[in-house]
């Protein structure tokens, strides 16, 4: 990539930014990241306190996870959009598909990323200039890889309940536990 696409704004840029992720450790660290690349940063954990954010003032940026604890971050998406059209929003998420990167897209996101995403690929995602296409990930995550963290999202989502997640995957309770017992595969 271009070292001009990696760049954080310049001096007499806006660079207020909202990051609105349930994932607390998560959004610390790209928090930290950000600040430390000279934008002011504002945190949010569910989609109430990422909507009551942004009524006391839009910003310029914002990096907002797709499915959250109690709601859905395209839900802050359409409200940053209405409140400051110009804001540049990148959607996060664990797991992705076609239909809510499209929905993502459509309701004002400039980008979508899988998590766990850095702060470089964030800011390029953020900066890029719209007529130029994003690069493939010079490391893309494996089909094995995808999938586990497909299982482990719905695992969580189902608070840690084997038989609920098996269920809900429509796996063998067992097979399931070999697999989370393994070691996340690369």
């Amino acid at each position: 990539m271009a070292t001009d696409q990696m760049a954080a704004p310049q001096a007499g840029d806006d660079k207020t930014m909202l990051l609105v992720d349930d994932d607390r450790p998560f959004v610390g660290r790209l928090a930290r990241a950000m600040e430390q690349r000279g934008f002011e940063v504002r945190t949010a954990e569910t989609v109430s306190e990422g909507l009551a954010a942004l009524k006391t003032g839009a910003p310029a940026y914002a990096v907002v996870d797709l499915r959250l604890g109690l709601g859905n971050g395209l839900d802050v998406i359409e409200a940053l959009r209405r409140q400051r059209p110009g804001a540049r929003a990148v959607v996060l998420t664990g797991y992705g598909n076609i239909a809510t990167a499209v929905n993502a897209v459509k309701l004002g996101a400039i980008d979508y990323l899988a998590k766990p995403a850095d702060a470089d690929e964030v800011i390029a995602a953020l900066t890029r200039d719209p007529e130029i296409k994003a690069e493939p990930p010079e490391n893309p995550m494996s089909a094995d890889r995808i999938r586990w963290e497909h299982i482990q999202r719905i695992y969580e989502m189902c608070d840690r309940n084997v038989s609920e997640t098996a269920r809900r995957l429509s796996m063998h309770r067992r097979t399931l536990q070999r697999i989370l017992a393994k070691r996340a595969p690369r």
